[in-house]
C-alpha cells in the first residue's frame, strides 16, 4: 500500500511540474515587447523553456511544451499577445510559428543534457541551454524564411528573426544558466 501511494504521488509531483512550466512558458509569453521591424516579439519564453526542460529533464519538458502548443491551439490566449497574429492554430502558421514549434524540441535537447549532468555546473548549463536556444533559432528563422519566401527567404528571416534576437537571447540564456547550478548548491548537492 504504501508503494503505491509513493507511486501515486510522485506521478501527481510530475503532473504539477509539468502544468507548472506550462504555466510559465504561458505567463512568459505575456511579457513580449514588440519590435516595429519584424513581425517576432521579444519575449522571455526561450528562458523559460531552456530553465524548464533542465529541471524536468527530457521528456517531462518536452511533454510541458506539447501541453504549452496544446493549449495554443485550443485557442486558449497562451501565446504573447498580438495587434496582427491570431491565437490558436493560425498562429503556427503564421512567422513566430517556427520558433514556437521549437519549444518541445528545445525542452528535451536541455533536459536530456541535463540528464547527463551539464545542469551541474554553470558552464556546462550554458552550452546545455545554448544548445537549446540554436534549435528555437534553427526552427524559428527556417519557417520564417519559408513565411518570408517572396520577400527576401532565408536573408529577410536572418535579418527579421535572429540578428534583432540574439544577443538579448544570449545575454537572457547567461541568466539563466546560473538557475539549476544554484538550485543544486542550495540543495547541497555539488556538481561532478
Amino acid at each position: 500500500m504504501m508503494r503505491a501511494d509513493s507511486r501515486r504521488f510522485r506521478a501527481a509531483e510530475r503532473v504539477g511540474a509539468v502544468v507548472f512550466v506550462t504555466v510559465l512558458t504561458a505567463i512568459a509569453a505575456q511579457f513580449s515587447v514588440p519590435l516595429p521591424f519584424t513581425p517576432v516579439p521579444l519575449t522571455l519564453q526561450p528562458m523559460i523553456v531552456l530553465v524548464g526542460g533542465a529541471a524536468l529533464g527530457a521528456r517531462l519538458g518536452m511533454t510541458s511544451q506539447l501541453l504549452y502548443l496544446a493549449l495554443g491551439l485550443a485557442g486558449l490566449p497562451v501565446f504573447a499577445a498580438s495587434p496582427t497574429l491570431p491565437q490558436g492554430v493560425a498562429r503556427l502558421l503564421g512567422p513566430t510559428g517556427g520558433y514556437l514549434m521549437s519549444y518541445p524540441m528545445a525542452a528535451f535537447v536541455a533536459g536530456w543534457l541535463a540528464e547527463r549532468g551539464f545542469d551541474r555546473r554553470y558552464a556546462t548549463a550554458v552550452a546545455a541551454m545554448a544548445a537549446g536556444l540554436a534549435i528555437v533559432f534553427a526552427c524559428g528563422v527556417a519557417w520564417l524564411g519559408f513565411v518570408l519566401q517572396p520577400a527576401g527567404g532565408f536573408t529577410a528571416a536572418l535579418h527579421f528573426g535572429f540578428t534583432p534576437f540574439v544577443v538579448a537571447d544570449v545575454l537572457k540564456l547567461l541568466v539563466a544558466a546560473g538557475v539549476m547550478p544554484a538550485l543544486w548548491r542550495l540543495n547541497g548537492t555539488r556538481g561532478p
